[in-house]
């Protein structure tokens, strides 16, 4: 039985196809890529080779003719557009195993950060950290779980002296946001799984307006790349219903060391305010010491 995928899987899909499009066995690869998503999103090279009936060096090509360095990248966002188009129970009814799922959940994390670690492009967390140092502001869009990766991404570059704010409290604190953004901003969207209509929105109207905007997610829908100078890819993919923020709290980390380091004087002194500021509020415990009296 075929599983045959959605429209919007297969337009996106021959999307990325030249003009010629796939010929002889390459197109017999894309056939059980839009037959059998679920197949071709969790199955090996060899496997998918072998539902096609050709070698694993033409799914290689195949992968590479849709614009891909490969077929563990191409399955990468097929599984991502693929676990997308289900619904959060279906979600959670793909993952089980051997193990707990709290250990299977572990693994999975471990993966999704070798994986990130494999294909990340340092050039690119290079052009995301230049163009936040030298913005006038940063607006950081990130909503549900999302919220908690631009949270720690706004925390962390205030704290390095940068003027960076993630707005994650709805569509009217968005639309106000965006509305007073223009040349000299930044725009970073945050956005797993299943895109918020918001965040793909606010990336192509502030575009629209002369933003530089860039975007972190695990699926690059063609209605936020558009719209965004770079895209970075996370595997999200977790145990259970919701996607895992390990691998984007990773790249966040990245990042805003990446920017600690394009001005470490800037970075340095904002530091040194922070702290003595921390100790005007008293917001630190304070550990006792040998000798200190209760």
């Amino acid at each position: 039985m075929e599983e045959r995928a959605t429209d919007s899987f297969e337009d996106w899909l021959r999307s990325r196809l030249s003009e010629r499009g796939l010929r002889g066995k390459a197109a017999a690869v894309l056939e059980v890529l839009l037959s059998q998503p679920r197949r071709a999103s969790f199955g090996s090279a060899s496997e998918l080779a072998q539902l096609a009936g050709v070698n694993v060096a033409t799914v290689t090509r195949t992968a590479q003719a849709l614009g891909f360095t490969g077929w563990p990248a191409l399955q990468q966002e097929l599984r991502a557009r693929y676990l997308s188009s289900l619904s959060a129970g279906q979600v959670a009814a793909e993952h089980s195993g051997n193990g707990s799922p709290s250990a299977r959940s572990l693994r999975r994390d471990l993966d999704s950060l070798a994986l990130l670690n494999r294909r990340m492009d340092e050039g690119v967390l290079l052009t995301i950290a230049e163009a936040v140092a030298a913005a006038r502001r940063t607006v950081i869009v990130a909503d549900g779980s999302y919220a908690a990766v631009g949270l720690a991404l706004a925390h962390n570059a205030r704290l390095a002296g940068y003027p960076v704010t993630a707005v994650t409290l709805g569509d009217a604190e968005l639309a106000n946001t965006v509305a007073a953004l223009g040349h000299g901003d930044v725009l970073v969207a945050i956005s797993f799984w299943r895109l918020y209509e918001s965040t793909v929105l606010a990336a192509n109207l502030a575009r629209s307006r002369g933003v530089r905007v860039f975007a972190v997610t695990d699926a690059a829908s063609p209605a936020l790349a558009e719209a965004a100078e770079e895209v970075v890819m996370v595997p999200a993919e977790g145990e259970a219903f919701f996607p895992s923020l390990t691998a984007g709290m990773a790249v966040a980390q990245a990042l805003v060391t990446q920017l600690a380091a394009v001005d470490p004087a800037r970075t340095g002194a904002s530091i040194e305010a922070a702290e003595a500021m921390w100790g005007r509020f008293g917001l630190l415990h304070r550990r006792p010491i040998a000798g200190d009296h209760p």
